[in-house]
């Protein structure tokens, strides 16, 4: 027999007549998981009413696979999945492995996509009501404690019927849970975590992750990460120049410039770099007005200017460097 105590934040069960004791975080949420045919990107996304939600439920790595684990959270299924996948494994046999060896299997929630595209996902039948899954071509969506049991359902249609790409499509399952009922508690935190279908051997340098966002606490989480999702895209935009550039490839890398801006106008940094790039390679007409509209929002990048040609980030050109900064507003 069984005794079970919640204490803030875990639920501690002792099995009387044995050695067990578990300490398991709760993430009672909804999640869906997901590979997209086309390009081979791989994601989860969560939402819940539970503070940093996907510190614990998120799991990926690029050219393996990815996982939702929730309800009563052992993060080892995480781990553990994306190791047994790397072993060539598929993950319905990773997953009727864990849950095998598991004696809390019942708590459990659930679901594993690897890198074919072959889904796996477990809701046990301790799974607090409302609960259930919805397994379909590539994706698997998952929910407990929910409001009603139409989460998962519209979740499952929304993502099969969205456009876009990966991301939008994934938020738009989740924006389908909320819709329906979502979490009987509410809402506090979100994360997306999306990767490239194969490795670039250097996923310590961020370049496995295409998206990698988390909202710990906000009255509104759905509409703050698509908030950072559009930023992030900005961002891309920006990464993608830098690497057209490092290749000598101008025109492209200043049309990535150039969109970078465009997703995200308010964030006056990304303009400022296109323009150092125009400036640098001698398209000046081009930047002087992105120029001056930086600097007359926002004055402290005319500070920065004078810094970049000891970083080789600008020509070593007095000229042009007062040329640049006859841009900026007088000072008061």
């Amino acid at each position: 027999m069984k005794n079970a105590t919640k204490l803030g934040a875990v639920v501690l069960t002792t099995v009387f007549g044995g050695n067990t004791a578990i300490a398991d975080p709760l993430a009672h949420t909804y999640s869906i998981v997901a590979r997209d045919p086309d390009s081979g990107e791989m994601g989860v996304a969560v939402q819940s009413h539970w503070f940093s939600v996907g510190s614990i439920v998120t799991w990926a790595e690029a050219g393996v696979g990815v996982v939702a684990t929730q309800s009563f959270v052992d993060p080892g299924y995480g781990l553990r999945s994306l190791a047994l996948l790397k072993e060539g494994r598929e993950a319905s046999d990773v997953l009727g492995t864990l849950v095998e060896a598991d004696a809390q299997r019942d708590s459990r929630q659930v679901a594993i996509v690897d890198a074919q595209g072959h889904v796996a996902a477990h809701t046990g039948s301790a799974c607090i009501a409302s609960a259930g899954q919805h397994v379909g071509l590539q994706f698997s969506v998952q929910a407990n404690m929910m409001a009603n049991d139409r989460v998962w359902p519209a979740m499952a249609e929304a993502f099969e019927q969205a456009g876009g790409d990966l991301a939008d499509r994934l938020l738009a399952a989740l924006e389908a849970g909320q819709a329906a009922g979502g979490d009987v508690r509410g809402r506090q935190s979100a994360a997306i975590l999306i990767v490239k279908g194969e490795s670039t051997g250097r996923p310590w340098a961020g370049a496995d992750r295409v998206f990698d966002l988390r909202v710990e606490d906000h009255p509104e989480p759905l509409q703050e990460l698509r908030r950072l999702m559009r930023l992030q895209r900005a961002y891309n935009h920006a990464n993608r120049g830098d690497e057209l550039m490092a290749v000598n490839r101008v025109d492209e890398a200043l049309a990535q410039y150039s969109r970078a801006a465009d997703v995200a106008p308010e964030v006056l940094e990304l303009p400022f770099w296109h323009a150092v790039t125009l400036a640098s390679v001698g398209r000046e007409a081009e930047a002087m007005p992105i120029f001056a509209r930086v600097f007359g929002r926002e004055p402290q990048w005319a500070a920065l200017l004078p810094r970049l040609p000891a970083a080789k980030l600008m020509p070593d050109d007095p000229a042009l460097m007062a040329r640049i900064l006859a841009q900026a507003p007088p000072r008061r």
